[in-house]
């Protein structure tokens, strides 16, 4: 079984706290097999971890759009802030990469109106239904929302320093591509160590 975090940040991120050699080195503490770096409106940090380290990474970026933020994971290139919700998901899946929304339904950050999510939904893949930085309400009302679509859920740490990496995670099997990712994501085993008690972040 592969043990992944796919939402978490470095210094490309406006408000990231750690290099990438940091977070491999974390990342090898926390038995971490995957980590998706996915940085705020800004791909070179993944692009340059999938260089150095291509065992550990899948390459994301979490970009803002007109309305709330969206992760494209396993991408070739930058996704640029600012499009509509329907345009950024689009160019995410020509670029193969699958598309997931971070922190769907928490009032303290960029995020869809529940509706805008369904009529979204043919659209996206994934949707993070725990985020140690929502509230519990937050968190469940994403996983009534993901499984009401028949979306796969996500666990993401959502880590801005390494001191956040390790927390939770999911464990999958092995995968050969991100079509085979996404389905084996449907049955992941989702860990949550421990939460950051719904505080704030980006």
């Amino acid at each position: 079984m592969l043990r992944i975090d796919l939402h978490l940040h470095s210094n490309f991120s406006h408000d990231g706290q750690n290099s990438l050699q940091e977070l491999i080195q974390r990342a090898s503490e926390c038995g971490l097999d995957r980590i998706g770096l996915t940085d705020h409106n800004v791909v070179e940090g993944a692009l340059e971890l999938a260089r150095i380290a291509p065992e550990l990474a899948i390459v994301g970026e979490e970009a803002k759009t007109l309305e709330g933020e969206i992760i494209g994971l396993f991408i070739t290139d930058r996704v640029a802030p600012f499009m509509t919700p329907e345009d950024a998901l689009d160019v995410i899946h020509e670029m193969g990469g699958l598309t997931y929304v971070p922190h769907p339904l928490d009032r303290h950050r960029a995020h869809f109106r529940p509706e805008r999510v369904v009529q979204l939904a043919d659209r996206i893949d994934i949707i993070e239904t725990y985020n140690p930085w929502c509230d519990a309400a937050a968190n469940a009302a994403a996983t009534r929302l993901a499984a009401d679509l028949g979306k796969v859920a996500a666990t993401g740490s959502d880590s801005h320093s390494v001191r956040e990496l390790g927390r939770s995670w999911m464990e999958i099997d092995e995968y050969s591509d991100a079509f085979d990712f996404l389905q084996k994501l449907r049955s992941a085993r989702h860990v949550v160590m421990s939460s950051s008690g719904g505080g704030r972040r980006a």
